[in-house]
């Protein structure tokens, strides 16, 4: 799961015109069961009979259930894994500090928490804003089939389609996976910003390293992209290639010392993007960051030259550890765990990735608590509305939110809210209080695609521009990318966000089986 960045001086391509694209029925193709390494662990995935003995060994311990999906890697010992240097950067007490973020009478303090919680191998995470729940994410054993966005493979092109500018490649999961003309890495076929035919690139059987952007959906395979990126907690290092970037959502004064430290960091033959998380980072740690990839992307480069395709090259950490890399800052209050094992994990993780942060990672103990993780911080009741199609306004208007194959509709109605003084200003707080919970319930559940709102009508130019102020201003706390136009003749706004995953509906129903 990599953090959706925006650099200074990179292009970021729009794919969502290819959606429709997308419907093409992919070819089915078998798989081959993985050993699966540990998270910080710097050798490769031990050998899958004796991860399966020692697993046996555990049985009747309480351990958190190790996943055990197939994927296309022929040999396990190759695979590499989203490692965590055990070499650190020492900081004074007085960085350690002011990373530590706020706190109160000894008490951390911060606006969002993550809640983390295990049953029989299924991992459930939520994150919270306050006591609101606005992201809920599902990671299952067989993960390694439909949750494998970031994973890098070896695979096998299986047919080139010059009408759909689109090639079908074989990477060992049950469909195959689809690579559009735009995500081809030309190299010598032609030149920056020309454009080159699918056709005089890829051939069929020919093996191609490619790196997933989307997960399977439905009957829809897996999207791949030949511009492969690796992320590290500070720098996504973008193999072969000129890119040079800073994170738009760092201050300009920061932007200039980041720059400066870039420029002597940057390897020659390969292009950096700093993060978000770079923000007060010091030279040391970018440059341990950079290393630690660079030592990942040769790794993963000699076990290319040495698999037959398909072959899992790279798979990314499991989930709790990708949101833990991407999201986790000053910023949230705690990390709750109710599984030992996963917390012990977390645990180190943590402290090799944000050591200032390490204590902000809590154990919930089923056993000797009283009410269950996700009953203590009231996530199955906001789960339960989440699905629900209608959602309650707090003047008493309402959202009906309506699911179709080629969109997604949501209707705003004033409902109970009968106001006070005149229906213009009725209409406009109504559709004010709609614009924040819009942005709040295409978060948190996970709509992708093409969204069409119809706000209650407003006849005073100036209400609209405020409720579209409103809604563009909530939509930018949102990471995943959306494009947005204005309100129409009709009062309709019609807008885009790229989808990532199923939808939360898809994703509790899976969780429930």
């Amino acid at each position: 799961m990599q953090e959706r960045e925006t650099p200074a001086n990179t292009g970021d391509k729009d794919k969502t015109g290819n959606e429709s694209k997308e419907n093409v029925l992919a070819q089915n193709s078998s798989d081959v069961s993985q050993a699966k390494p540990r998270i910080g662990d710097t050798r490769p995935a031990p050998d899958s009979k004796k991860a399966s003995q020692k697993a046996s060994e555990s049985g009747n311990r309480r351990r958190r259930k190790r996943r055990k999906g197939k994927s296309a890697n022929n040999n396990p010992n190759s695979l590499v894994s989203g490692a965590i240097s055990d070499e650190r950067v020492e900081l004074d007490a007085e960085t350690l500090k002011k990373r530590r973020g706020r706190e109160r009478k000894g008490k951390a303090v911060g606006r969002y928490t993550m809640v983390v919680h295990v049953d029989e191998g299924i991992t459930q995470i939520a994150t919270l804003e306050g006591r609101s729940l606005i992201e809920f994410f599902v990671s299952r054993p067989s993960d390694d089939v439909s949750e494998i966005h970031g994973n890098i493979y070896m695979g096998k092109v299986e047919n080139v389609l010059p009408g759909m500018e689109a090639a079908f490649v074989d990477i060992g999961t049950p469909k195959n996976a689809v690579l559009y003309q735009s995500d081809l890495a030309t190299g010598e076929h032609g030149k920056k910003n020309e454009l080159v035919r699918i056709e005089n690139v890829l051939k069929n059987k020919e093996s191609v390293m490619c790196q997933v952007t989307k997960n399977p959906i439905a009957h829809k395979g897996a999207r791949l992209t030949q511009e492969i990126s690796l992320a590290g907690r500070f720098v996504v290092l973008v193999p072969n290639s000129s890119t040079f970037g800073i994170s738009k959502r760092l201050p300009e004064r920061e932007r200039k010392r980041l720059r400066q430290i870039l420029e002597k960091a940057k390897p020659a033959e390969h292009g950096i993007i700093l993060r978000t998380a770079a923000q007060h980072i010091t030279k040391e740690e970018i440059e341990q960051d950079v290393n630690r990839l660079l030592d990942q992307w040769r790794s993963i480069e000699a076990t290319a030259s040495k698999s037959k395709s398909p072959a899992l090259l790279y798979r990314e950490p499991e989930m709790p550890f990708r949101i833990i890399r991407e999201e986790f800052n000053k910023e949230y209050r705690s990390v709750v765990v109710d599984d030992l094992s996963l917390f012990e994990e977390a645990k180190t993780y943590l402290e090799s990735i944000a050591p200032a942060l390490a204590e902000r990672i809590e154990y919930h103990d089923p056993d000797s608590q009283s009410v269950p993780l996700f009953e203590r911080f009231y996530i199955n009741e906001q789960l339960a509305k989440a699905l629900d199609s209608k959602v309650w306004l707090p003047s008493g208007g309402s959202l009906i939110i309506e699911h179709t194959e080629a969109l997604t509709v949501i209707d705003v109605n004033t409902g109970k809210n009968v106001g006070t003084s005149s229906l213009e200003e009725t209409v406009y707080r109504n559709n004010l209080e709609a614009a924040k919970e819009v942005a709040h319930q295409l978060r948190l559940r996970d709509i992708g695609g093409i969204i069409v709102i119809d706000f209650v009508d407003m006849e005073i130019p100036k209400h609209k521009e405020d409720v579209m102020k409103t809604f563009r201003g909530e939509l930018a706390r949102d990471k995943t990318r959306t494009q947005v136009f204005g309100i129409s003749e009709l009062g309709l706004v019609e807008m885009t966000r790229k989808r990532i995953g199923e939808g939360l509906k898809q994703t509790f129903q899976k969780a429930q089986e």
